[in-house]
């Protein structure tokens, strides 16, 4: 299995992936813009805006290439001379407060010295916890890890509950997903089986974000909601800049900044000190943002 063709099969899942979202949306189109690196690669930055459900989505795929840097070595802790790296990743933004931000990545990485590894994740950011849809989240997620590794979910699971946390807030970002990297043939799986996980994960994205939808059903936000939703994007934001591995890799390996940051919502706001009304659903989707909880 060539780096050509894990090239090449991430960007049809590239392509598979914003074709259905398109259809979850009902409305807007994605639009593409490709991108080069200097140093070598480049990639597709594809972005919907204004839909039906989705005021903001992007889907990257990116295949970059080069020297490792100083910057790499230093920042990442990386050995090697060269390294190829390929991934897609995405992130949604929804209109409603009650629909739910969602991100996911899957990536490969090599070096020149022929170490190599897959990583990735997925994991659901809801403005407001709906506990039977958090579930069903997790359900799905477990039943793809399953067919695979019997303990995939189990590890991926808690490695994502630590990953998706904010230190500084004491919170999770989400209700989590699952969270690898890493993962080579130490795992259990040869090479392919690795990479054919990957893309499956991949595949279940866009319908693991359907049931999502389709579980709630929306009426007209109030402005509390809205509020609420720009506060809970904030947070989003704070995670990514501080604390995202994907985020600091594309600066320090002189990623594409546009397509680095398309994981920031539209509008985010930082509002001093705000404390839920006790028994609220604020305060409820606050105090379970509090706890790591089994959802399966």
């Amino acid at each position: 299995m060539t780096s050509e063709h894990i090239k090449s099969e991430f960007r049809n899942l590239q392509l598979h992936i914003c074709e259905a979202l398109e259809k979850i949306d009902g409305l807007a189109l994605f639009q593409e813009d490709s991108w080069t690196r200097e140093e070598g690669g480049g990639g597709f930055t594809r972005t919907i805006l204004n839909g039906n459900i989705l005021e903001k989505g992007g889907v990257a795929f990116s295949a970059v290439e080069g020297p490792v840097s100083e910057a790499m070595k230093k920042q990442l802790g990386m050995e090697g001379n060269a390294f190829f790296a390929s991934g897609v990743s995405i992130v949604l933004h929804p209109f409603h407060p009650h629909h739910p931000i969602i991100h996911m990545n899957v990536r490969y990485f090599e070096l020149d010295n022929g170490t190599y590894w897959f990583g990735g994740g997925i994991d659901l950011t809801p403005h407001y916890i709906n506990e039977q849809a958090a579930r069903l989240f997790h359900q799905g997620l477990k039943k793809l890890c399953n067919q695979y590794h019997i303990d995939f979910y189990s590890k991926f699971k808690p490695w994502a509950d630590t990953y998706f946390h904010l230190p500084h807030r004491g919170e999770s970002r989400g209700i989590g997903g699952i969270f690898f990297d890493h993962l080579d043939e130490n795992c259990g799986l040869e090479k392919s089986k690795i990479f054919e996980f990957c893309l499956e994960l991949g595949r279940l994205f866009p319908i693991l974000y359907r049931q999502q939808i389709d579980f709630n059903t929306v009426i007209t936000a109030t402005e509390a909601e809205l509020a609420w939703q720009a506060s809970r994007r904030s947070r989003y934001v704070e995670f990514n800049l501080l604390h995202d591995r994907g985020t600091k890799f594309g600066i320090y390996s002189g990623g594409r900044t546009e397509s680095i940051l398309m994981s920031m919502p539209p509008m985010a706001k930082w509002e001093y000190n705000v404390d839920p009304t006790p028994n609220s659903e604020e305060a409820k989707t606050t105090e379970l943002l509090k706890k790591v909880i089994d959802w399966v």
